[in-house]
Formats: structure tokens, sequence, C-alpha cells
């Protein structure tokens, strides 16, 4: 019988006249316990289940032990607990509470086929990665990559998923475009240099609803900021307004995507626009009146001081038609500070104050989306060689995205981390110590007791169980 007595221990520097002394001799203990609000978050949305059925598994079903959907899961539920990497999943793997999220049966992984594999209930790196790796054209004669995906049935899957979280139809919505840059630092495929962010870099395109992503496209940064644009606005809009023929829609975007094309388009749709329009010669001239009084306020007061100004625009090549600009000129400490913008928009429904202060600044609240899905779902880990891969990773950090938002949206409504960060959601409420015990009947998980954020913890155990799952209707 082999003895464990000679386990080692570590002894630290004494508390008081008690020694401190600690051994790895707690049994199985995860750290990532709060996950189970995530699986709960998943039984009500079906978002990964949704976002495997995007994939196509080309494998011999009598061969494998990880079915697609367990792939996908592993993935979501990795990074949004915080694992960013691949190489992380060779030690995630021997986790049963993560063998838990992603339903595995035999959650430690006792009845592995192989017996190198027992006690690993998960998928390592290794086949993982042929889920980002498979080429486009692989089948079932392809060696060892067969896992495709369909593109466009991702594509589809965020918008379906913004429609399922709707109960009632809304009257009106805004649909926020912007590009970020996505730096790299290999030599990947689409690979540019970028002038305005003087870095190599990928430039890949956002579409938000609120907090919900639309839209995450990745594309080299040798283009034009808006390229691709009404492409995505077609089929996003087309796929919302066949739910809701009768919703108003907003386009909103900075001076990036103050394009002819994309304004030609939102006219031909009836959808409306407020994008930033790029100051020059022949704005500033006609504010010049507003400028004036706005300085002469900003010399009176010691403050900033603002006036706006409602005026018909046309560029002399570029716009097919006139249209409807709103100045802003404003004083600063440092000088003035004019800035435009160009609206379908009547003046009847928004004034020129209201309609650039409230309708296009909102839109600023979609960087904060942005950096989220960057600095705490790990967007930015596009280090494969192709670009495809890389689309993929993007694609994977989108949908932990909206599965952690939905927990914010479902779980936490009406608690005070309503409107809280993902990290922050991931430090109090998933990153929980707890104990596994799995017996014949149950799995335990036995919770750290002195986690502080317990009230908090069985609030959005309650609002997730009050919830029944939602209706797949698209």
């Amino acid at each position: 019988m082999r003895t464990e007595c000679n386990q080692k221990a570590f002894e630290f520097h004494a508390l008081g006249r008690r020694e401190v002394v600690a051994g790895f001799d707690g049994g199985r203990i995860t750290s990532d316990a709060g996950g189970l609000l995530l699986r709960e978050t998943e039984r009500v949305t079906g978002i990964i289940h949704q976002f495997a059925a995007c994939f196509t598994d080309h494998r011999d079903p009598d061969r494998i032990e990880h079915p697609v959907e367990d792939l996908i899961a592993q993935r979501v539920y990795a990074l949004a607990l915080g694992y960013e990497d691949l190489n992380d999943h060779d030690d995630l793997r021997h986790d049963p509470l993560l063998a838990v999220l992603v339903g595995k049966a035999d959650p430690l992984g006792r009845n592995r086929l192989r017996k190198r594999d027992r006690g690993k209930a998960l998928a390592g790196k290794s086949t993982l990665n042929r889920v980002e790796l498979t080429p486009v054209r692989a089948n079932a004669k392809s060696r060892y990559k067969k896992i495709t995906v369909d593109r466009w049935a991702v594509d589809r899957l965020f918008t379906d998923v913004f429609l399922q979280s709707h109960d009632v139809p809304p009257k009106r919505i805004e649909l926020d475009l912007d590009a970020t840059d996505d730096p790299i630092h290999g030599h990947q495929t689409g690979r540019f240099f970028h002038g305005y962010y003087k870095n190599y870099c990928y430039l890949p395109l956002y579409i938000f609803c609120g907090e919900h992503l639309l839209c995450a496209r990745l594309r080299p940064s040798n283009i034009d900021a808006s390229a691709g644009s009404v492409k995505e606005l077609e089929h996003i809009v087309g796929r919302i307004r066949a739910q809701w023929p009768d919703v108003e829609i907003v386009i909103r975007g900075d001076s990036g995507f103050c394009r002819e094309h994309i304004m030609a388009w939102c006219e031909a749709n009836e959808v409306d626009y407020v994008l930033g329009l790029a100051k020059n010669d022949r704005l500033n001239e006609a504010i010049e009146d507003e400028l004036e009084q706005a300085r002469r306020r900003f010399e009176e007061t010691g403050q900033s001081a603002r006036v706006f100004k409602d005026f018909t625009y046309q560029t002399l090549q570029s716009w097919s038609r006139p249209r409807r600009v709103v100045g802003k000129a404003e004083h600063l400490a440092k000088g003035a500070n004019p800035r435009f913008v160009v609206t379908s928009l009547s003046a009847e429904a928004f004034d020129a104050r209201s309609l650039y202060e409230e309708q296009y600044c909102a839109r600023g609240d979609m960087e904060n989306r942005i950096k989220e899905q960057q600095l705490c779902l790990f967007a930015d880990r596009t280090s494969a060689a192709t670009m495809r891969a890389n689309q993929q990773r993007l694609w994977f950090s989108s949908v932990a995205y909206t599965l952690m938002t939905a927990l914010r949206r479902l779980g936490l409504k009406n608690t005070r981390m309503a409107r809280a960060r993902c990290d922050t959601i991931r430090l109090k409420l998933l990153k929980i110590g707890a104990r596994i015990r799995v017996t014949v009947r149950k799995v335990w998980v036995s919770l750290n007791e002195g986690c502080p954020y317990q009230r908090l913890f069985r609030q959005v155990c309650d609002n997730l169980a009050r919830c029944s799952p939602i209706p797949l209707r698209c």
C-alpha cells in the first residue's frame, strides 16, 4: 500500500507562537467555483450551444472522446475565467470543476480510453488547437485538422443572441460602429504598419448595440476604417428587421465612418445616422460667429463654453446631396475646439445641442465595451500565423464576452454589480476557491466559507434560477 506520510510540507514565517505549515494535501480544490454561474447562464441563453452549431466536425465519431461542443465550451469557459492561452489547458484539463462546466459525465477522467489520459477529463492544447488551425477546405479525408466553421453562421449568431435577449421589440436601437488597433508582434498574414497607431497591427471592425456585440470582424490595417461596414450592416439590419419590422435603427460612428456609400445606403434603407464629420476650412468658416461667441463667454466666465449651429452642408465632390450638419463651437483653455456631426435625423426630433450631446456623444460608451473585450476577454491574442485562425480567436473572445454580458444582464440584475466590468465580475464572483467531491449521485462543490461575496453570489443564483431558457427563435 502506497503511503502519503512523506508528502513535502512548506514552512513559512511563524504567526506568533504558531508555526505556519502548508502542503498540497487539500484534496481536489478549484479556484474557479464561481464558474457555475456561467454554466447557469448558458442553461438560460444557450450561447455556447449555438456557437458550437456553427462548426462541422468531420472526425470519425467512433475515435473521439471530446465532441466539438465540448471543445468549444472548454475554450469559451476558460477565456471567461481568465485563461487566455491554449497552453493553459494542459493544466486545466485536470480541473474537475471546468469538466463540470463543459458537461463531462466523468469529471475526474477515470474512464478515459488511454491510460496516459486518465485523471484528465478535458482536452489538452494539442486537441484544442485543431479547432483554430483547420484549413478552409478540410473534410473527412483530411489527416489531422477536420473541424470547420461556417463564418456566416457565426455572423448570424451574434445578431440572433441580441434578438433573443429581448422579450419585447424595442422601439428604437442605436448601432455603434468603430475600428480599433490590435497590435501584432510577429509576421502574421495581413501584417501592415498603421501610420495613425504607429505600429504593426490588425484593424478589427466592431458593431455594438449598447453592451450587445453584433460584429467583430478582423481586418488588415492597410484599409480605410469604414471598409466592409455596409456589408456588415446589410446582414445585421436585415436580420433585425426580419424579426422587428417596425424598429427604428440609428447608425452612429466617428468621422472615419462618414463616407458617402454608408450614408447613401442608410438613406436608401430607411436607417438614420449620426456620424462625426472631419473639420475643414469651409466648416470652420460656417461657425465663425459661434466660435467668437464661445470665446467671449470663456473670457467672461473662465469656463469652457459651447455654442451650437444647425445648417445644411454639401462637400464639393464626394457627397451626392446636401445634408444636415450640426457644428459645435467650443472654446477651452487651450483655445478653439470646433466639432461637426452630419445626420439624417430631423431638427424637429433633435435640436442641435441634444443631437450632439445626447445622441452622438453617447457612442463613446462603445469604446469602453471594446476595451472590456480586449483587456478582460483577451480579444488581442491574435498571434496565430493566419488571419483565419486569428479571426476564430477573436470569435472565441467575442462569445466569452457575450456570455459574461448575459451573466451581468440576467444574474446581476438589480445588484450593486449590475454595471461591473467583466474582470471585476470574474474577480469577485467567479474566482472562488472550493473543494470538489465526486460521488456516484452528486458532485459536491464546497465553496470557501470565507468568501466576502456570499450574499451577492446567492442573489445571482436566485436571479438565474428564476430565468427560463430563452426560446431559440432565430
